[in-house]
């Protein structure tokens, strides 16, 4: 062992701890739901969940995975082009495609290697690829691994400035334009129709993250894209079965017939990287079917969202606006919001801090996550629980 390069992880792990800005796990000892037993805290309500509609303990989503398990075993002990590509893959991926509007999809382990998968496989020297600089790290790093391409980031939902970086980049092809469909620390949406009338003008192929949108945004939880009624207008949809979809794990790449059969022959992550565990796609599978069979799941995650919302605004408390299942409230410093996730931790309430480098410098947050499965107890309590720490580390009036 090289002492002095432990030395050196051991000063910078430490040093983090002096600032108050060590991220500390957290055991859960039970099935993610609304209310969990966690080792360090006992039964806490979480508010921290990507499991927006409460599918991740769903009886008929659990019984599919074991079912799963039971027909296809533990593993796919290969990847997709040798021998990992199961009956199920299939199934699944069709099912996204319909249920995207899509002719097409493709399963990944992650919607992380779904995304670093992407753009290196269809972007080539003479590309370019515009970037919202607000987009998930997984977009940031696969643009990184689209080397041969020029990329340019735009601000924030900023059209403007996309159109400029459009006109700069004139002659590339194909220029893809690239964002969140609810970007995940702000809970805002991305302006999609906007994006999508320049997409049009310059020729430009759209490509939408949707991880934090599926299951939560539109009618019937298809996503952003159908919130803003836009199906079979964006060429390329990324997402996760790990959110909404259960809570599972697992991601996806969804386009046209072309595009996915691309992604097959040269996606690094595809070709190197075992198939999705067979029981989770059964889990992913039912999940997509039990969204689809009770679209009232939509209507109280969207009852909840507004009733937490106007409470905590209530209480004096003023969160980023949003029509989405993300509720942040700017606290400024990281290890102050480090600290205050602490104090509502022993107050019973599981929520996180975020801060740099997750967030810019300055804009540390506290996130809440919504569900549809929260009981209005279960929220009240939340809520009395922000109410006194909130006085207790200033950001209310005592």
């Amino acid at each position: 062992m090289n002492a002095t390069f432990e030395q050196k992880l051991q000063s910078d792990i430490d040093k983090l701890k002096t600032a108050g800005t060590y991220k500390s796990l957290r055991h859960i000892t039970s099935p993610m739901a609304p209310e969990v037993h966690m080792e360090e805290a006992g039964d806490v309500i979480v508010l921290s969940s990507n499991n927006y509609l409460g599918l991740s303990d769903e009886p008929s989503v659990i019984a599919a995975g074991k079912k799963g398990l039971d027909k296809y075993g533990a593993g796919t002990a290969s990847v997709r082009f040798i021998c990992g590509t199961f009956d199920i893959h299939r199934t699944l991926e069709n099912r996204i495609a319909q249920f995207l509007s899509t002719k097409a999809s493709l399963t990944y382990v992650s919607c992380w290697n779904a995304n670093t998968g992407l753009f290196p496989a269809i972007c080539e020297e003479g590309s370019a690829i515009l970037s919202d600089e607000l987009n998930h790290a997984s977009i940031i790093d696969g643009c990184r691994l689209a080397s041969k391409s020029r990329r340019e980031r735009y601000k924030h939902s900023d059209m403007r400035d996309l159109e400029e970086k459009l006109k700069a980049v004139e002659g590339a092809s194909p220029v893809l334009i690239v964002t969140d469909g609810v970007f995940s620390m702000e809970g805002s949406l991305a302006k999609l129709p906007e994006i999508v009338k320049l997409a049009k003008k310059y020729n430009a192929v759209t490509v939408v993250d949707d991880s934090h949108g599926t299951g939560v945004m539109g009618k019937t939880g298809r996503g952003t894209i159908e919130h803003f009624g836009l199906e079979g207008q964006v060429d390329i949809i990324t997402g996760t079965l790990g959110k909404a979809l259960g809570g599972a794990a697992g991601g996806f790449v969804a386009g046209s017939n072309a595009l996915i059969d691309t992604l097959i022959q040269k996606s690094r992550p595809q070709l190197f990287s075992n198939a999705l565990p067979a029981t989770v796609a059964c889990s992913a599978l039912e999940a997509i079917e039990h969204v689809a069979k009770h679209p009232e799941l939509m209507d109280r995650l969207r009852e909840n969202i507004a009733y937490f919302r106007s409470g905590l605004e209530r209480l004096g408390f003023k969160p980023l606006e949003g029509e989405s299942a993300i509720v942040p409230i700017i606290v400024g410093d990281t290890a102050f919001a480090i600290s205050m996730s602490d104090k509502l931790l022993k107050k019973g309430v599981f929520v996180t801090g975020f801060g740099f480098p997750v967030v810019p410098e300055g804009t540390a947050r506290i996130r809440v996550q919504m569900s549809a499965k929260l009981t209005k107890d279960e929220m009240d309590r939340a809520l009395q629980a922000f109410e006194s720490v909130g006085k207790e580390v200033g950001l209310l009036k005592g």
